[in-house]
């Protein structure tokens, strides 16, 4: 007999449907075709334990199991699940009527309990969008595919429990979810605020602009001072996510395997944070099996490299494409895989390695070429990409033992949201650019004119502080976002002013020609 079952496939962020073809015929031997890892041949083993502990019987005749389409490679073990339904119809154990309704993934153990499996959104969303009645998957992971609607999503424990569902012999409540009251429930809820950071004034304004129009920010100062504290409120001030975004974010993370038992739906934006030893790999993603990486998990929140002149050169090499495409780009010789990278850099570094260069009480011990040759480890071409350098310095004792009311994100974010509101409005038209730290050259020239005195700021800036030619746009940019902030249409000499004291690191006094 021959019986077909249904399943799926994840390339990148996206999901294929596997048929699964199972024709028990006259001979012996198990054959597996269509092009599969050993972790899918290893299911035959699997399989078989699984179905002889429930009490049914292996074929012992010819089964040939094939996984088309054939030029396409299978991985993993989540095909177990469907490979057994399918098994056991063929066999003629089971009859089950509209076999065809459902697509079933699974990973079995040797008792027939059922495992979690990754990538279980996307392949919720392509079982809907084909027609599929109904999802039949690990319990563990039904939370997870509930968020897509219109799909009959049934979780089952065991492989007993999923032949007895399709024979019609137990009924299982298809499990719902209300996407948009969970969603509207747990949003914006973060472990850190603002108003939990004593000082440090500078450094939040900064932040604030920083998030108001997406731009990338470098924050240099002493061991201690609070960099990586202020690094961590930043998701807080973010905008929302909005649900589209919370589904991209969620998608993302599914294929990677993060989001964990019974997990659901993303509501709050990622923060990501790398060791310095990451590889390039790990960082950008790839592999045998193409994963996204740790950019593409921060998709629709933050990047924080901690300690950044310690990253290898090749790694931070690697992030100025995505920085600027939004989008990483992986190729294989029989495959190109696209994952979304649309995140904030946000980096934090020492000024020097003994870490106390230009500090306002301790002595700095490095020799100036020490101080210009560990700030040279940031190659131009990556530091230009980031619009924002503010200098952190130490908290006072005055200022940690205060119990002055510092401002809540929530209220840093209400003032953020307005000014990309304005952004959203001014590139309605612009397709792929949201914010300004989108902007290309000609729309810097169109939407960040200043006047006279502006340019006469900006000319006597570039000369005094030693400001690289690089710096031009960054501060036209950075001025714009200023500006939205204050609701105001045009950029006024005090906009300017504040966006020319964000170019720390262009400074000639730093000694450094990165």
């Amino acid at each position: 007999m021959l019986a077909k079952t249904y399943a799926a496939a994840v390339y990148g962020v996206q999901a294929l449907t596997i048929t699964i073809e199972v024709n028990v015929t006259q001979g012996t031997h198990l054959f597996m075709v269509g092009l599969p890892d050993s972790a899918v041949k290893e299911s035959a083993q699997r399989v078989e334990s699984a179905i002889k502990y429930l009490g049914y019987q292996f074929p012992r005749q010819k089964t040939v199991i094939n996984l088309a389409p054939a030029d396409l490679r299978k991985e993993g073990a989540n095909y177990d699940l469907p490979i057994a339904i399918g098994i056991l119809s063929a066999s003629g154990q089971i009859e089950v009527p509209h076999l065809e309704q459902y697509l079933i993934m699974g990973e079995l153990s040797l008792d027939g309990i059922l495992r979690p499996v990754k990538g279980v959104l996307p392949i919720a969303i392509m079982a809907r969008k084909k027609g599929f009645k109904g999802f039949i998957l690990p319990k563990e992971n039904a939370s997870e595919a509930a968020i897509v609607n219109n799909l009959e999503v049934i979780g089952v424990e065991t492989l007993e429990e999923a032949v007895a569902f399709l024979q019609g012999k137990k009924h299982i409540e298809p499990l719902v979810k209300d996407t948009r009251a969970l969603f509207a429930a747990s949003a914006d809820h973060y472990p850190l605020d603002f108003a939990d950071v004593q000082g440090q004034e500078n450094v939040k304004r900064a932040m604030e602009v920083a998030a108001a129009g997406g731009h990338n920010i470098i924050m240099i100062g002493p061991p201690g001072a609070g960099k990586t504290m202020l690094a961590k409120c930043l998701p807080s001030i973010l905008p929302p996510l909005t649900l589209q975004e919370a589904l991209e974010t969620t998608k993302i993370h599914s294929v990677a395997g993060r989001l964990g038992k019974d997990a659901s739906l993303i509501t709050t934006r990622p923060f990501r944070a790398p060791h310095h030893t990451v590889s390039d790999v790990a960082l950008v993603g790839g592999g045998a099996v193409p994963q996204p990486g740790e950019i593409s998990l921060a998709h629709n929140g933050v990047l924080f490299l901690d300690e950044l002149p310690e990253f290898k050169r090749s790694v931070l090499e690697v992030l100025r494409q995505p920085l600027e495409e939004r989008r990483v780009t992986i190729s294989r010789a029989k495959m190109t895989l696209d994952f979304p990278a649309n995140f904030m850099l946000v980096a934090s570094m020492n000024p020097c390695p003994c870490g106390y260069y230009n500090h306002p009480e301790k002595e700095c011990i490095c020799a100036p070429q020490s101080v210009q040759r560990y700030l040279s480890k940031i190659s131009g071409p990556l530091l230009d990409r980031i619009d924002l350098h503010i200098e952190v310095v130490p908290v006072s004792f005055s200022e940690m033992t205060s119990r002055k009311k510092q401002e809540r994100s929530a209220d840093i974010r209400a003032r953020v949201a307005q000014a990309r509101e304005r952004q959203t409005k001014r590139f309605e038209h612009m397709p792929g650019i949201y914010t300004n730290a989108m902007m290309p050259s000609p729309l810097v020239k169109e939407y960040c004119r200043i006047d006279k005195a502006g340019e006469t700021l900006l000319k006597a800036a570039m000369e005094r502080l030693g400001l690289s030619a690089r710096a031009y746009d960054r501060i036209l940019k950075v001025a714009r976002t200023i500006a939205d902030l204050a609701g105001s249409d045009d950029i006024k000499v005090e906009h300017l002013a504040e966006a020319i004291q964000y170019r720390s690191l262009d400074r000639s006094n730093w000694g450094a020609t990165v």
